[in-house]
């Protein structure tokens, strides 16, 4: 399965937001077929989250997106995942 990064503005956003906008997207998602969301990295300071999907396509990720409320910048295929214990 593509694993996919995907990248939102979402300025001056609250915790309380969050929790809503993570809700309403796992309720897409259990829809969808295909479409799990992995985890997610918040920047307060860039106002941006940054989150991490496996899916068949990245128009199943916009589509999620689209149907929870939630912008996307930019959708990234993932094609080589890299790690510490790689290189030991």
């Amino acid at each position: 399965m593509p694993r996919f990064m995907v990248e939102r503005t979402v300025e001056n956003i609250s915790m309380e937001m969050l929790e809503q906008v993570t809700r309403r997207s796992r309720e897409v998602m259990t829809d969808m077929s295909g479409v799990r969301w992995i985890r997610s990295f918040v920047s307060e300071a860039e106002g941006k989250i940054y989150c991490e999907y496996d899916a068949p396509s990245a128009e199943l990720i916009r589509e999620a997106s689209r149907l929870a409320g939630l912008p996307v910048d930019r959708i990234s295929e993932v094609s080589i995942e890299l790690s510490p214990e790689m290189f030991r």
